[in-house]
């Protein structure tokens, strides 16, 4: 047959029952599945059910208390009905007295009920003769009465008898008066599950459409990362060629450096073994006149070899490094990194730089810069290299001044310090234990700062040359307390420009030179003033 069927067997419907979830499972299918029981209790309170998965919870009374799906049995017509009676076999004949279904075992137990007896009851030959269409519903507790009635406190069709019995005192209408009632309520729940179900498909519509741009953008972004990666090993590969060739070329600069000091040591070599040869010759073969007339050629062949100047080591060492953590710029749009090291730093030929390298103050920071060069002169343009600065005063043994050493990482080291005590000092800087050039030299560490304590002023009495008469216009002023002896002449000689009064320094910003005052000096300026 084509009509409906169990979800599970497949098989024509037999007593569908109505789970929670809405979904419909025959009899047999009901009781094949596994209870999930709860600690503590003997009997199952709930099955899964196997179309959606949903814990379906049972009544108190087990399966056979679930609803009787009696519009799967309704609808399709090829259905086979169960026995109204029993619940548990397929429907075999109909009594038409009393209109229910009854499987073979339950016609003939009514056949032999006395008040059956003559009840006529009809054999089903098809589904069809099963048909529930229009049908009445007989209740399940007294299968001989309809199902007219509706129990508003228990919620459930009920029929006269369940009145009287169970459902006593109980308000109670007929199903016709009660549907509209619930059959409307249903109908709004109905629209409101409707509207649900809208919002939910539009978010599912958003959920996929979100899917598809995820993949979408996650196949561009695969292809940036792709395009990256394609362009970022290009760089590495174009990079590694370029460090190969640079390695080569230093390889080649190396030995050819190497192949030229050989030549030139192997000329000198030659030509001191012939001079040593040819002496060797005539002072054990040449007569006494011979040797004199030679002497002057010889002795100024071999002191001519003997003051060539060359290397006693190799002109290039065997130091190549590769740095894998230096930056090396850009290559291809791409910043990549590792650099071949090749150069040493040669302290011999590291310089010290600064405009007071050999003189400070008392008190006052300073310093100086170390410019670090490989074997070949050449700065050095890294840092990490091992500077120590020492800075002792000669006399006071025990007075050192403690450096601060910078390194810039090009290269180049800022040495700064602030000596607390005047003198002489000691200035030693090494550069991998060795002293570099120009170490140790002698600082010399002066007075602190002296200030003028006077006035910085064009004095009239000064630019005159010493004329006594003369008045002094600086500063606005028409003369000065005392003549031109107010200017204070703590100075000798007479500038002739703007100076200080109080040492004759020229220069504003100049270190004053001359001592406190003495008291006589004092006194008499006041005896000055005061005249």
């Amino acid at each position: 047959s084509s009509g409906p069927r169990c979800p599970v067997c497949a098989e024509p419907w037999v007593s569908p029952r109505l789970l929670p979830c809405l979904h419909s499972l025959c009899a047999p299918c009901l009781r094949r599945l596994g209870p999930l029981r709860e600690p503590g209790l003997a009997a199952a309170r709930s099955v899964l059910c196997p179309v959606c998965d949903a814990e379906a919870e049972l009544p108190l009374g087990g399966i056979g208390q679930l609803n009787p799906d009696y519009l799967a049995l309704g609808r399709g017509g090829a259905v086979a009905a169960g026995c109204d009676l029993c619940a548990d076999g397929a429907a075999a004949g109909r009594c038409l007295t009393c209109g229910v279904d009854l499987c073979l075992f339950c016609c003939q137990a009514h056949r032999r009920q006395k008040k059956a007896a003559f009840h006529a009851v009809m054999e089903l030959e098809n589904a069809k003769d099963c048909s529930q269409a229009g049908k009445s519903l007989f209740c399940p507790s007294h299968p001989t009465e309809e199902m007219k009635l509706f129990c508003e406190q228990c919620d459930q069709p009920v029929c006269r008898d369940c009145i009287v019995d169970r459902h006593w005192q109980q308000p109670y209408d007929s199903t016709g008066n009660v549907i509209h009632r619930h059959g409307d309520a249903l109908w709004e729940l109905l629209k409101s599950t409707q509207q649900h179900m809208g919002t939910l498909e539009d978010v599912l519509g958003q959920i996929d459409g979100m899917g598809s741009a995820i993949h979408s953008h996650t196949e561009a972004v695969a292809t940036e990362i792709s395009l990256f990666a394609s362009g970022y090993v290009k760089a590495i590969e174009e990079h590694r060629d370029r460090l190969l060739k640079q390695l080569e070329d230093l390889k080649v600069q190396k030995a050819n450096l190497l192949h030229l000091q050989n030549a030139q040591l192997q000329q000198v070599l030659l030509d001191m073994r012939t001079g040593v040869e040819f002496t060797e010759h005539l002072l054990t073969n040449g007569s006494d006149l011979e040797i004199l007339i030679t002497k002057g050629v010889v002795v100024r062949r071999l002191s001519k070899l003997n003051s060539v100047a060359y290397n006693t080591h190799p002109s290039v060492d065997d130091w190549i490094q590769f740095s894998p953590q230096e930056r090396a710029g850009q290559c291809c749009g791409y910043e990549v990194f590792g650099a071949i090291l090749n150069k040493v730093v040669d302290p011999a030929r590291c310089t010290l730089h600064g405009e007071d390298l050999h003189s400070a103050r008392q008190n006052q920071l300073t310093g100086f810069t170390l410019l670090c060069n490989d074997t070949m002169g050449e700065q050095m343009w890294r840092g990490g290299e091992a500077v120590w600065v020492t800075i002792t005063h000669k006399e006071k043994r025990d007075c050192a001044v403690k450096p601060t050493v910078c390194d810039n990482g090009d290269g180049t080291y800022h040495i700064s310090y602030s000596p607390e005590e005047p003198g002489l000092y000691a200035v030693c800087v090494y550069v991998k234990g060795q002293h570099v050039k120009s170490s140790p030299f002698t600082l010399m560490v002066k007075n602190k700062f002296r200030e003028h304590q006077a006035l910085f002023h064009c004095c009239t009495f000064c630019s005159s040359g010493g004329q006594k008469a003369a008045r002094c216009a600086s500063d606005g002023a028409s003369s000065l307390a005392g003549g031109y002896q107010g200017c204070g002449h703590g100075h000798k000689g007479h500038p002739g420009c703007p100076h200080w009064s109080c040492c004759g320094q020229v220069k504003e910003s100049s270190e004053c030179l001359s001592g406190p005052p003495s008291d006589t000096s004092q006194r008499s300026l006041l005896r000055t003033v005061a005249l």
